[in-house]
Formats: structure tokens, sequence, C-alpha cells
């Protein structure tokens, strides 16, 4: 399985960039889609998901400003991420996992996630 992020750039604060992950390789279930972030010196935290039933999770840092979309067809996520700030200046991070939770707790957190994208740098200029 591999995942292909793309989108990334540099930005002036307040602008947008619209970030994809295509999944390809063997078939399997993409029950989940996600978005990770790392700042230098910084943890990878969690942005948004999406699953495959429709349910759509975002962190409080970015809740309002960012929309995580997905193509199921396609096995690919988007994230939309508009008004941006020096502060989401990060390595975004794709992941996917077929693991399916009723509750969606453990998809805030990188357990869940099996399989995880090469990163694409993000970085908004103040």
């Amino acid at each position: 399985v591999q995942l292909q992020a793309s989108g990334g750039g540099l930005v002036q604060t307040g602008g947008s960039l619209r970030l994809s992950c295509a999944a390809s390789g063997r078939t399997f279930s993409t029950a989940a889609m996600g978005w990770f972030r790392q700042a230098p010196g910084k943890e990878r935290e969690f942005v948004a998901a999406a699953t495959n039933d429709g349910r759509i999770y975002y962190s409080d840092s970015v809740k309002g400003r960012f929309t995580i979309s997905r193509d199921n067809a396609a096995k690919t996520v988007y994230l939309q991420m508009d008004s941006l700030e020096p502060e989401d200046t990060a390595v975004y991070y794709c992941a996917t996992t077929p693991k399916r939770y009723v509750s969606g707790t453990l998809y805030y957190t990188a357990r869940p996630y099996d399989y995880w994208g090469q990163g694409t740098q993000v970085t908004v200029s103040s």
C-alpha cells in the first residue's frame, strides 16, 4: 500500500492550500483516512480524519478553517486549508487504516493508522 501526498507549498498568512493524498497498491479497505502534521521540534499531531461511513473529525486548532473530504471510489482524501496561520507550518502526513471503530476517539491518535505517506511541507509566512 502506498500513499502519495501532494499540494504543499509556501503561502502567506490568510492564504489557502489544498492537500491531496491517494492510496494505491493492493485492494484494501480505507475505513479511515486522516491527516497529521509535525512542526520542527514538536510531536506529530492529529489534524483531521474522515471515515468511509461519513464521519468527520477535526482537531480544535483547525476546526472552522480546514475541511477534510474524501473520494471513496478513488481512495483519495483531501484537506482544504483556509485562513492559514504561521502556526500551521509543518510537514503534513496522510495516513489510512482498514480498521473501523464505532467510537471515533481512536482516530484522533496515530495508533490505528497502518499506512503513512511521505509527508508534504506546508509553510505559512507572516
